[in-house]
């Protein structure tokens, strides 16, 4: 016998238990399986308990430059201890937020492992859900009208680089450390990389970073990936890029060490920990896609922009189907995909209005095109740029390095990026991205009366630099 749905999601990651929230919303009998626990990667294993340490690692480091206010503090030191059971209270709150949102919607969650199964007894087409379950009791059979795939994704790694939970370790694991090592080396410099390179430096610890590619933070905009290559190493992070790891030198023995190529030298390295940081793979394993006419392309699954896959009636959204692997976007496209086969009006996602952000110390965070991008795709450009140090409220913040870069269209003087680098950036973002979604223009931005004195005041100034009338600088 099989309980019928007119939804069933497959995780209960970020995307998947909004995405359920949205269908409660709109009538549908919802089911969550969730092989683990509800929230995900993001609140259990990524955004959340990360950003809980960075914020431990950022108060450290503020209570060691105290008396730079005015505030004299007797030798502070750390209780690691005490940071983690901070962190793991936080995702104890969240997570039980996220039950109670579950059982006021109405949302039946089965803690199990979610299969698709083929045509069968319980339905002609593809798409009736077998939940197994680790204690050995029977399975149970879901029949939904839709499916919505939200399975997520898991650190990658480096062929002979594989995870051994003591020597290397993926971010996973490195969450969970139950003491800090006196060093770590970084096996990537994209956004995970760097954000656990800040925060391990803040909290004491030698910091070596490695990445293949000329710029770290690849994706970001060049002045800002060389900003924050500057103010890491100002604070003792050893960076180098270029560097082509050589795993097959790997040594363990109380401790890790490993050569890399930089340039035509070779060069050896010596750490207590590993931490691999090369991206993230999605979950389409044994989740029993063979028994569909679902197609993969580059590991990941190929939707329409409804998230709609070759099967008409199972969804696919988050990491899976690859794009920008961002928690804020798998939630939209949840309620996109949920929307979309409700028959209601949805609007398509314009993923270059997108907000994305680096928690680091200096933070970064950025929306549309970089500079790099805008020139290949044939724009003539227009850049404001405008530095922190020039704001009276960086200077009352204590912290004066970074800038604002607003990159605009000569011709139509339409917004194409803005990329930030500074205090407090991860929340300014927001305003370049309601520009972005109102198609404002630069001017438009100017002409906003920033409050004074704020950080936000830099993003006035990078708007009327695009036309070099800035005030204060």
């Amino acid at each position: 016998m099989a309980t019928e749905y007119d939804l069933v999601i497959l995780g209960g990651g970020t995307g998947g238990y909004v995405a359920a929230i949205r269908a409660s919303q709109l009538n549908m009998k919802v089911a969550i399986v969730e092989k683990s626990e509800l929230g995900g990667t993001c609140l259990h294993r990524g955004c959340i308990p990360s950003k809980a340490l960075l914020r431990s690692a950022e108060v450290y480091q503020q209570t060691k430059k105290a008396e730079i206010f005015g505030v004299e503090v007797n030798d502070p030191t750390l209780n690691f201890a005490k940071v983690q059971q901070r962190k793991n209270a936080i995702i104890e709150q969240l997570h039980k937020g996220v039950q109670g949102l579950m059982k006021k919607g109405k949302i039946d969650v089965y803690q199990g492992f979610g299969r698709i199964l083929g045509p069968s007894i319980f339905s002609p087409m593809p798409g009736t859900i077998s939940v197994e379950y680790e204690n050995g009791n029977e399975n149970d059979m879901l029949l939904p009208k839709n499916v919505l795939i939200a399975t997520g994704s898991q650190p990658n790694t480096l062929p002979g680089l594989d995870f051994d939970g003591e020597y290397i370790i993926s971010s996973n694991e490195a969450l969970e450390m139950e003491e800090l090592p006196n060093s770590m080396l970084i096996v990537g410099g994209g956004v995970i990389g760097i954000e656990w390179a800040s925060m391990l430096n803040d909290f004491g610890v030698d910091v070596t970073v490695l990445e293949y590619q000329k710029q770290i933070l690849p994706t970001e905009d060049k002045d800002v990936a060389k900003e924050m290559k500057k103010q890491l190493k100002k604070r003792g992070v050893n960076i180098v890029t270029g560097a082509d790891v050589q795993a097959d030198t790997l040594e363990k023995d109380n401790g890790v060490a490993i050569e890399a190529m930089v340039g035509d030298k070779k060069e050896r390295f010596e750490t207590d920990k590993l931490l691999v940081s090369v991206g993230r793979k999605a979950n389409i394993q044994n989740i029993g896609l063979e028994n569909t006419d679902i197609q993969i392309s580059n590991h990941t699954i190929d939707t329409n922009e409804f998230y709609q896959t070759k099967e008409s009636h199972i969804y696919a959204i988050g990491d899976v189907i690859g794009g920008m692997q961002l928690a804020h976007v798998a939630s939209h496209e949840g309620i996109t995909a949920v929307e979309h086969m409700a028959g209601d009006y949805t609007q398509k996602i314009d993923y270059k209005s997108i907000s994305s952000c680096i928690y680091a110390s200096p933070e970064a965070a950025s929306v549309g095109l970089t500079e790099v991008q805008a020139k290949d795709e044939g724009y003539e450009l227009v850049i404001g740029k405008f530095p922190f140090k020039a704001v009276g409220k960086a200077l009352v913040y204590g912290e004066t390095d970074g800038f604002v870069k607003i990159i605009t269209d000569k011709k139509t003087q339409d917004l194409l990026g803005v990329h930030m680098i500074g205090p407090q950036v991860t929340d300014m973002i927001s305003e370049a991205g309601l520009a972005k979604v109102l198609d404002a223009t630069a001017w438009e931005i100017s002409q906003t009366i920033h409050p004074h004195p704020s950080l936000s005041e830099v993003i006035g100034e990078a708007a009327l630099a695009v036309d070099g009338i800035q005030i204060h600088g």
